[in-house]
């Protein structure tokens, strides 16, 4: 028996020497790419060299072999683009990845690793896979997330990835009055004055590293435009990133900026009757950046976010843009020395360009339909079955921050992953896999979201509805310690279940460019009368809201007190500054709302403190790590009508000049279904991390061919109802939905409801953008439903019937009286 233990331990021992030595130490490597590759081979080089540095304090030597003979000895990463990996000779296969779109291949052996890539992004994504996993977060700089050091670092691994799922995937810089650029101007960028070389190099570096590869610049007034500085387009290009721009600057041309397009100098900003100066400025823009790859927006709208100036008429405006069209593609392919369908172009359809395209606007079958979001998280549209044969597929542009009516959300990022997931999940099954741009104001504090974003346009198939409200909670544990992992769960879920039901920025319960009487602060309409049986929202909804914001600040300070101090800044500046505000943004509105209710003095201190409070976090922000990121929180944003940053007013007796006109206060039903206790079968589902109470039931896919609510074969869930709400002749209900968009013009937002086997009522959610039930639908996250149904008095047993009639349509409260 010993001898059979003293063979199995050396049996363990050579297994384990023989692992090891396949590894290489890469403290102990060189780092050797060829002359002959793209110019991003040999950045990448440097960038390995540099995170190895990073982790164990060594810096390898990159080698630029030019040399066809010469030997490299000892551990070695070799760095080729397939087309370049025979300089190194012929005993490392990678055929798999010709032709591919940005793969990479990492294979160690003996002493070398190589890290091939079809294309030199394929390449980058390679060497930053490495990067990665000794512990150099793509958020390292940008984030300060600590690097863990060590002396040795073994590394082996054979690994090949696939193509992602989107092919263009990126930022975009935008409201950067408030953060971005007061930072580079007056801390980061002092010589410039402006948001400049020195930070697009920041970055793109940031976008290489989550694996994007373009970037839309910033483009306010406020903001030297991107080409009036010439050195950021080289540092972008360095980078391997490519520049696209937004849905109102057509060939990469700000005309927001004055310096770009002075209209006392220039003229109207209109085709009609001003073409040739516009021609000639666009034609100018490409001709200087024709020998970079980049990504170009088509169409033409007014002066920076305004509709294009033309006659009302539907048809002229089609006609303008497809000769707009007819131009811009000249311009491209005479500069650009190619073929037009060869140039990657997109449309955005934004606002009213939209309705002009579902008019009848063609647009070139090549270039990519990019839909938008209706800016606070909702698809507007997808494509259709027709549009999804074009052969520029489509893309999307979503925010997670915006200015603009019926309010700003530019503060802190509060759209729920799940929400993120289900309307992306829904444009991509729909062919948008061409072009994905994310709004990210000012970057920061936008961290968590941005890198799901990311890692979705990756890899959309490592996402599901049962793992993505789990998503941020693993990534932070990742860094942060797995020990953290369901602490910062139960904060995440929290943090976003009360953002869905309001978001801190609309606590002041105004609307931006509306009425005087819904453009100035209001009351909640949180209650704080005691209820015991109205769950999350309704009566005693206001302590509640209270209590629950204060046990997660809680957490939060325990857990940024229990990290060591190295990663207290990262963790501040990623979860911590974000929910302890929006805990004190709240306070500051509910406890002037309590004043106002009862003229209560210590109610109105309460206020004021968390008023405070919200300042002294500001100044912790901007003081972080000798202040580095001083201004980037220079001011809590105020747009340019929103008033949630000021402070309320305050009573000293009790006053209802602050309540919500009677009209927006929603009654709420004392019974409630618990829809996590429902047991739906397929096509219905439950998803975690939407909803006012944290889980929707979801009726059917989105893509689901409208029933008839009548026809048995219509799915439905049917619902046990209490006793005793069922006394009388009928029964009140009010059910509370998402307020998705339809997918297209055959379908809409409808199902049915009947009670004991009754007749179905169709309920439909039809709604305009713009319109006051939209900006409704969008400040609280869903439109409710109220009917009366009669009861069946000589049933025993009550039974709520829903039946899908349009697809994916998502319930998100039922209650009853």
């Amino acid at each position: 028996m010993n001898h059979n233990l003293r063979f199995s331990a050396l049996l363990l021992l050579v297994f384990c020497l023989l692992q090891n030595a396949f590894a290489v130490d890469l403290a102990q490597c060189s780092i050797v790419y060829s002359n002959k590759d793209a110019q991003l081979v040999g950045k990448m080089a440097v960038v390995l060299s540099e995170d190895i540095e990073r982790v164990c304090g060594v810096r390898p030597e990159v080698i630029c072999k030019e040399n066809e003979r010469r030997i490299y000895n000892g551990s070695t990463v070799l760095l080729a683009t397939v087309d370049c990996l025979n300089d190194f000779g012929k005993d490392i296969k990678a055929d798999e990845l010709k032709g591919e779109w940005e793969r990479y291949k990492i294979v160690t052996k003996g002493n070398k690793i190589v890290i091939v890539g079809s294309d030199a992004r394929g390449l980058a994504y390679g060497v930053l896979h490495v990067s990665e996993t000794i512990g150099v977060n793509p958020w390292y700089w940008m984030a300060d997330v600590p690097v863990v050091k060590r002396e040795k670092i073994d590394f082996k691994t054979n690994f090949a990835s696939k193509s992602p799922s989107v092919k263009f995937r990126g930022f975009f810089i935008n409201d950067e009055d408030w953060g971005l650029k007061t930072w580079a101007a007056n801390n980061f960028e002092k010589e410039l004055s402006d948001i400049g070389p020195k930070t697009y190099d920041k970055v793109c570096e940031l976008i290489l590293r989550l694996k994007g590869n373009m970037l839309a610049p910033a483009m306010h007034s406020c903001t030297g435009a991107f080409y009036t500085h010439p050195k950021s387009q080289e540092v972008a290009a360095s980078w391997g990133i490519m520049i696209t721009t937004s849905h109102c600057e057509p060939l990469l041309f700000n005309n927001a900026s004055k310096k770009e397009w002075d209209s006392d100098i220039d003229g109207e900003w209109n085709f009609m009757s001003n073409r040739d100066r516009i021609y000639a400025k666009l034609d100018g823009r490409i001709r200087e950046t024709a020998q970079f790859d980049n990504i170009y927006t088509i169409g033409l709208r007014g002066l920076h976010d305004a509709a294009m100036v033309a006659p009302k008429d539907v048809k002229v405006r089609i006609g303008i843009l497809e000769k707009v069209f007819a131009d811009e593609r000249e311009i491209l392919e005479r500069n650009k020395k190619k073929s037009a369908s060869q140039i990657p172009q997109i449309f955005v359809p934004y606002k009213e360009a939209l309705d002009i395209y579902n008019s009848g606007l063609n647009v070139p079958d090549d270039v990519t339909l990019v839909w938008p979001d209706d800016n606070y998280g909702y698809m507007k549209r997808v494509s259709n079955m027709e549009e999804q044969k074009r052969s520029g597929r489509s893309g999307l542009y979503y925010h997670i921050s915006y200015l603009g009516t019926p309010h700003d959300n530019l503060w802190i990022a509060t759209t729920a992953p799940a929400l993120m997931y289900e309307e992306l999940r829904k444009a991509y099954d729909a062919g948008a896999d061409r072009y994905w741009l994310l709004n990210v104001g000012d970057i920061k504090p936008m961290e968590i979201e941005t890198s799901q974003f990311f890692k979705m346009a990756w890899d959309i198939d490592a996402f599901s509805y049962e793992n993505v409200n789990k998503f941020q909670a693993q990534w932070l544990a990742e860094i942060f310690g797995k020990q953290y992992q369901n602490r910062f769960k139960n904060i995440l879920d929290n943090y976003y279940r009360l953002a869905w039901q309001r978001k801190p920025e609309f606590m002041g319960y105004e609307m931006e460019w509306d009425t005087p009487e819904n453009s100035r602060l209001h009351d909640t309409d949180f209650s704080f009368e005691s209820s015991e049986t109205e769950g999350g929202w309704g009566r005693g909804s206001a302590e509640r809201r209270l209590a629950d914001y204060e046990r997660i600040a809680n957490e939060a300070l325990l857990i940024y007190n229990e990290l060591p101090e190295e990663m207290r800044p990262a963790y501040f500046e990623m979860l911590g500054y974000s929910v302890l505000s929006a805990n004190q943004m709240n306070r500051k509105f509910l406890y002037a709302q309590l004043n106002h209710e009862t003229g209560s003095s210590e109610a109105a201190s309460l206020s004021r403190y968390a008023a405070d409070s919200i300042q002294s976090l500001l100044r912790e922000y901007n003081s972080l790590l000798n202040g580095k990121w001083n201004q980037m929180m220079s001011q809590l944003p105020p747009g340019l009508r929103a008033k949630y940053q000021l402070m309320p007013d305050y009573s000293d007796t009790p006053t209802k000049d602050y309540i919500l006109p009677e009209e927006l206060v929603k009654p709420r039903f004392a019974t409630k279904i618990d829809l996590s206790s429902l047991k739906p079968k397929s096509p219905f589902r439950l998803i975690e991390g939407l909803g006012m109470d944290w889980v929707v039931l979801q009726m059917g896919n989105p893509f689901d061919k409208p029933y008839d609510s009548e026809s048995t074969s219509a799915p439905r869930i049917e619902i046990p109802i209490p006793a005793d709400v069922c006394n009388g002749d009928s029964v009140n209900v009010n059910i509370s939905v998402v307020p998705v968009w339809p997918v297209d013009k055959q379908n809409s937002n409808r199902l049915a409801v009947s009670l004991d086997g009754c007749k179905p009522v169709i309920l439909e959610n039809k709604f305009q953008e713009w319109g006051f039930s939209w900006k409704l639908q969008v400040l609280e996250n869903r439109f409710d439903f109220y009917i009366n149904l009669p009861v069946d008095k000589y049933s025993k047993n009550h039974t709520l019937s829903l039946i899908q009639v349009d697809g994916g349509q998502m319930v998100q409260g039922i209650s009853l009286k």
